[in-house]
């Protein structure tokens, strides 16, 4: 494995640094070439993948994870009883 040095990195962060102002001069000159409408709709998917989803996905996790904990409760109580019948 050959040895990281300073230019490299640098090397390495300029690239990264151009790749990702070519990817937001495409995304503007997309923006500009939308007509209202279209932009009305990506923007309302933006917010609906910035907002929405997000909130979805930790209901579900939250939810998830009660019903998990509330099996695990109910198991384990269930072989308590188990236990206790058969002695």
């Amino acid at each position: 494995m050959s040895k990281f040095n300073s230019q490299a990195v640098m090397d390495l962060m300029e690239e990264i640094f151009r790749a990702f102002a070519q990817t937001v001069r495409y995304g503007l000159r997309l923006v500009q070439r939308m007509s209202p409408p279209a932009l009305l709709g990506a923007a309302l998917i933006l917010a609906f993948i910035v907002s929405i989803l997000p909130l979805a996905l930790v209901r579900f996790a939250f939810f998830m994870l009660l019903k998990i904990a509330v099996g695990v409760c109910v198991i384990g109580g269930r072989r308590q009883r188990r236990r206790e019948h058969q002695q």
